[in-house]
C-alpha cells in the first residue's frame, strides 16, 4: 500500500508543472499545493479526534477515499483553481493515512523501537524511486497526465483494501475481547447535529483554515492582480488573513466548548520548540524545493526521467536514513543530538551549497549531492520530531501529533507560497532583461510555460537567457531557505533531553 502511495504522490509531483502549464499558468506550480498543504493540516485536528471516537479503521477508510475522490478530480480537471481543489481532497487523504500510520506504530510498539519501525513502514520507496521517471515519461509521452491521474483512481482503492481488511478484522477483535475501552460521551451516538459541531471545534478550525488561506495565498496570487500588491482583494487577504488567526487564538482560549489538548500541555517547552523547529523547517524546505523540478528539465537540460530521479533522492536517500537511524538509537538514543549536530546540518549543506549556481557554474552533480544531503536530514528529522512529542505525554500522543501535523502543514505552505511571490516578482522581470528582443513578444509563454522554456535549444540567445533568469531568482529562494534554518537549528537547544534508547515503555494510551 505505501508503495503505491509513495509510487502515486511522485508521479502526481511530475505531472503538476504540466497540469498548470497546460492552462499557461507555470508560475502556479507552487500555489497549487498551498490549500492543499493547509487543508491537510487542519484537518488532522478532528481526524485525530474521529481516530479516537469513531475507531481506527473507519477512519482510515475515509481517508483512502478522499485520496481515491482526489485522484479522480485532477484525471477531469479543466483549470487550475479545480485541480488545486482535487489536490485538497488528495493530499487530505494521503496524509490522513500517513497519520494513521504513525498512530499504528505508537499504539503498537516501545518508543525505542518506532523510529526503526517508521523506517521499515517507509522502506518502499526505496525501490519504487526507480520507477517513478520512467513512469512519468511514458505517461506524457503516450496516455497523457489525464490518465496519468486517473489510472490511480482504481489502483489506491485496490491496494488499499487487504489493509482495511486487516484493520476492522483486528479491531473488531480487539472491542470485543474488551482492549479497547471507548470514551463514555461515545458510546452512542448524539441526537444533535450541534453536540458534533461542538465536538470537533468546527467553528476553530474553519476560522483557522480560513485564516491561513488567506494570508497565504495572497503571497501566491498577487502578481495575477492588476495593481499587485495594490489590488484591493490583496489588501482585504493580507488584512482579514491575520485578524482571523488572532481570533482563532481567542475563540480557542475563551470561547470553544471542546479542544484537542491542554492549553498547558501546549505551553511545554519542548511541545513549543519542537513546533517551532517543525515550522520553520517545513517552510524552508518547501520553499527551496519548489521550483527544484523545473530547474532541472530547463537550466540543467535533463529530461524527464533523469529529472525524476534528481527530484525523487529525498524519497529513497530519507527511507535508507531512517532505517540507519532506527537502529542507532537502540544504542545510543539521545535524539536531541543528533538533530542539532547531523540532521540539521544536513540541511543547512544541502541548500546552502545550492546558493553557488551561477549562469557558468551549473554542475548536476553539485545538484545530485545538495539532494543527497537534504534527504539524509529529512530521514533524521522525521522520526525524532514524532519521537519528541511521544515521549511528552503518551496519553496525549494522538492530540501532540495532531497539532505538530497542522504546523508542519502550514509551514510547507507557506513554504510554497513564499516560492510562488519570489518567482512571479522576480522571473517575469528577468527574463524581460535578459531575452533577445525577438523574443520579449513571447515573454508571456516562456514565463507560463515549463514546454515553451525547455524548447529552446540549449546553448541558443533565448534558452541562455530563460536559464539565466532561472538562476537569479532560485539563487533568491535558496538564500531566503537557508537563512530560515538558523531558526530551526537554534529551536532544537530548547527541547527536554530525552534518552529514547532507554525507554521500554509500552504503547501509546491510545490503544
Amino acid at each position: 500500500m505505501v508503495f503505491v502511495l509513495g509510487f502515486s504522490k511522485s508521479i502526481f509531483g511530475v505531472l503538476t508543472p504540466y497540469v498548470t502549464s497546460s492552462f499557461d499558468k507555470h508560475a502556479l506550480t507552487a500555489t497549487t499545493s498551498v490549500l492543499a498543504n493547509i487543508a491537510s493540516g487542519v484537518v488532522v485536528l478532528p481526524y485525530a479526534r474521529l481516530i479516537e471516537v469513531w475507531g481506527r479503521p473507519e477512519s482510515f477508510s475515509l481517508m483512502v477515499l478522499l485520496t481515491t475522490l482526489g485522484s479522480v478530480m485532477m484525471a477531469c480537471c479543466q483549470n487550475v483553481e479545480t485541480y488545486c481543489a482535487a489536490q485538497v481532497f488528495y493530499y487530505v487523504g494521503y496524509y490522513g493515512i500517513q497519520f494513521s500510520l504513525v498512530i499504528l506504530i505508537a499504539d503498537s510498539a516501545p518508543i525505542r523501537n518506532r523510529a526503526l519501525l517508521f523506517g521499515i513502514v517507509w522502506s518502499p520507496s526505496l525501490c519504487s524511486i526507480w520507477a517513478y521517471g520512467p513512469a512519468a515519461d511514458s505517461i506524457l509521452r503516450t496516455i497523457g497526465f489525464r490518465w496519468g491521474f486517473g489510472v490511480w483512481s482504481i489502483a489506491v482503492p485496490v491496494f488499499c483494501a487487504p489493509l482495511t481488511f486487516l484493520m476492522f478484522r483486528y479491531y473488531g477483535a480487539a472491542k470485543s475481547a474488551g482492549v479497547i475501552a471507548k470514551p463514555t460521551s461515545t458510546k452512542r451516538w448524539p441526537k444533535s447535529t450541534m453536540y458534533w459541531i461542538k465536538e470537533f471545534d468546527v467553528v476553530g478550525l474553519l476560522i483557522l483554515a480560513t485564516g491561513l488561506s488567506l494570508l497565504l495565498l495572497a503571497l501566491s496570487i498577487y502578481s495575477y492582480q492588476g495593481k499587485g500588491w495594490e489590488s484591493p482583494t490583496i489588501i482585504s487577504f493580507l488584512i482579514i488573513g491575520p485578524l482571523l488567526l488572532v481570533a482563532f487564538g481567542l475563540y480557542e482560549k475563551y470561547i470553544a466548548p471542546t479542544t484537542f489538548v491542554s492549553a498547558k500541555l501546549l505551553r511545554d517547552q519542548t511541545v513549543v520548540w519542537t513546533n517551532v523547529m517543525a515550522a520553520t523547517l517545513y517552510t524552508s524546505e518547501f520553499l527551496c524545493s519548489a521550483y527544484v523540478y523545473s530547474m532541472l528539465i530547463v537550466v540543467f537540460d535533463q529530461d524527464v526521467i533523469q529529472a525524476t530521479y534528481i527530484n525523487n533522492i529525498y524519497s529513497i536517500g530519507s527511507s535508507a536514513a531512517t532505517l540507519v537511524f532506527g537502529v542507532a538509537i537502540r544504542y545510543y538514543g539521545r535524539v536531541k543530538w543528533y538533530t542539532i549536530f547531523l540532521a540539521i546540518p544536513l540541511f543547512i549543506l544541502g541548500q546552502g551549497l545550492m546558493i553557488a549556481f551561477r549562469p557558468s557554474f551549473t554542475p548536476v552533480g553539485l545538484m545530485i549531492f545538495c539532494q543527497i544531503a537534504i534527504a539524509f536530514g529529512g530521514g533524521l528529522i522525521y522520526p525524532i520530531e514524532q519521537m519528541i512529542l511521544m515521549d511528552v505525554s503518551r496519553e496525549y500522543t494522538t492530540a501532540l501529533l495532531a497539532v505538530e501535523s497542522v504546523v508542519v502543514y502550514a509551514g510547507k505552505a507557506a513554504g510554497a507560497a513564499i516560492a510562488t511571490a519570489i518567482w512571479t516578482k522576480m522571473f517575469k522581470s528577468r527574463l524581460m532583461e535578459y531575452l533577445p528582443s525577438d523574443e520579449i513578444s513571447r515573454v508571456d509563454h516562456i514565463y507560463g510555460s515549463l514546454d515553451v522554456q525547455s524548447s529552446y535549444a540549449p546553448g541558443s540567445e533565448a534558452r541562455l537567457a530563460i536559464n539565466h533568469a532561472y538562476l537569479d531568482t532560485q539563487r533568491v529562494i535558496f538564500i531566503a531557505a537557508t537563512a530560515i534554518l538558523s531558526v530551526t537549528w537554534i529551536s532544537v537547544f530548547f527541547w527536554r533531553d530525552i534518552d529514547a534508547g532507554r525507554r521500554k515503555s509500552a504503547t501509546a494510551r491510545g490503544a
